[in-house]
């Protein structure tokens, strides 16, 4: 006999502990989304490097733009089979740098262009970096 259980498939969550990028979500964890750039030339970099030690790590205003996005409508992983249909897309931060996030919103309401706004999804340990439609 196989016992069941109603509980929610949980999100695969990152490792918080790994060289690069371990930072960068503890740091989430703490509701801050960040990046860094490079001292000597103010090039920003994204994602992560814990291997450069010309990198300053800095704090991101959360406000961008989609650059693209799409509307995953089937998935295999079981936390986000019961979520479908989202939106995923790059978001164009106005810092510099792009990252790939869901867009919480009604799916077929995000637009090319759209300006957008960093929001949290916390967990234990951890927070995912979400974005809103802006106001």
């Amino acid at each position: 006999m196989t016992a069941t259980t109603d509980t929610a498939p949980t999100r695969p969550l990152p490792v918080l502990d790994e060289a690069d990028t371990g930072p960068f979500w503890r740091a989430c964890a703490q509701h801050r989304l960040t990046y860094q750039r490079r001292r000597s030339t103010g090039e920003v970099v994204f994602y992560p490097r814990a291997h450069d030690p010309d990198l300053e790590t800095l704090d991101s205003t959360g406000r961008g733009t989609v650059y693209t996005f799409t509307v995953v409508r089937q998935h295999g992983h079981p936390f986000f089979r019961v979520h479908t249909p989202y939106t995923v897309a790059y978001i164009d931060l106005d810092e510099g740098f792009r990252i790939l996030t869901e867009v919480i919103a009604e799916p077929g309401t995000i637009r090319i262009g759209q300006r957008v706004h960093l929001d949290w999804e916390d967990h234990d340990g951890t927070a995912i970096p979400v974005f809103r439609p802006a106001g």
